[in-house]
């Protein structure tokens, strides 16, 4: 159903990939957007038991997108280091397809914006009782089923040369 690596050996180990998804803040989500074109927006975003969330408006062009075709995809780069020399970058980056929902129970909402608290506000997280019990009925949530994904880092991190 998914393409193999062209590159295998640029692949990433699955700890690695989720070590990737675990640590970066923001990443890119692909939607089916209007007339058949990807539309693409930046994200930050959580990962838990194979599962992206993200927190957003509960209208727009995304939204129309996933109600429209539930399948998408996530890209998020970890390095991205230009080497002009030998006109190549040196990167990692991890691309997620999966199937997305918009949640409606109101625990896993809950649980979705603490996982977002704890990663994007840590020093806050007492504070944020109040915020999430006074946002979470205008918020949505959009959980990502993830159903492939692939890290790859360039040849040089992988030999461990760069």
């Amino acid at each position: 159903m998914f393409r193999e690596m062209r590159r295998k050996k640029q692949l990433l180990s699955r700890e690695e990939t989720i070590e990737i998804l675990k640590s970066c803040t923001a990443g890119i989500l692909g939607v089916c957007g209007n007339d058949g074109y990807p539309y693409t927006v930046p994200m930050s975003y959580a990962y838990s038991d194979d599962k992206l969330y993200f927190h957003c408006a509960k209208e727009g062009h995304k939204i129309d997108g996933i109600k429209a075709n539930d399948k998408v995809s996530f890209s998020v780069i970890s390095r991205d280091d230009i080497i002009q020399e030998t006109f190549t970058t040196h990167f990692s980056s991890v691309t997620v397809f999966g199937r997305a929902k918009l949640v409606e129970d109101y625990s896993l909402k809950k649980k979705t914006m603490k996982l977002l608290v704890e990663k994007y506000s840590p020093d806050f997280i007492k504070e944020s009782k109040n915020e999430i019990e006074k946002e979470i009925k205008d918020v949505c949530i959009i959980e990502i089923e993830i159903e492939h994904m692939t890290g790859k880092s360039a040849i040089e991190i992988i030999n461990g040369k760069a």
